[in-house]
């Protein structure tokens, strides 16, 4: 009998799995999603590292995790991105949960996070 259930409990755990990861999007093309404004972006970082630096234009999670609501785009279909330190990193999944929760459907993870972004030299604002 365990051996049945077995395979079955591990795909679904699998599953589960497969369907909490948001795609991935690059530097390059967030860079463009900005450039065009067409992106909402939430850092989940913490308050520390967002005053340290962070995407220009993004939200800061920690201190508006309540507001989220009111400070994203009101068109559900915008692209939102989250991101947090690197790609080991999976406290994304907060924002981009978040996000999910209130309706939006286009939302992305950038793997690379915050520090693969300075390191490919982009601009983070500081404040």
């Amino acid at each position: 009998m365990i051996k049945k259930v077995l395979p079955i409990l591990a795909s679904c755990v699998l599953a589960n799995f497969l369907l909490a990861k948001f795609p991935d999007i690059s530097i390059a093309d967030l860079k463009k999603q900005i450039d065009s404004q067409s992106v909402a972006i939430i850092d989940v970082n913490g308050a520390q590292s967002f005053k340290n630096g962070h995407i220009p234009g993004a939200i800061n999670f920690s201190k508006d995790s309540a507001n989220l609501k009111k400070l994203l785009p009101k068109d559900k279909n915008t692209l939102i991105v989250s991101y947090c330190g690197g790609p080991a990193c999976r406290a994304y999944m907060k924002g981009a949960k978040a996000a999910e929760k209130l309706g939006y459907s286009n939302i992305k993870h950038l793997s690379a996070g915050i520090s693969g972004w300075k390191q490919s030299g982009q601009k983070v604002d500081k404040n």
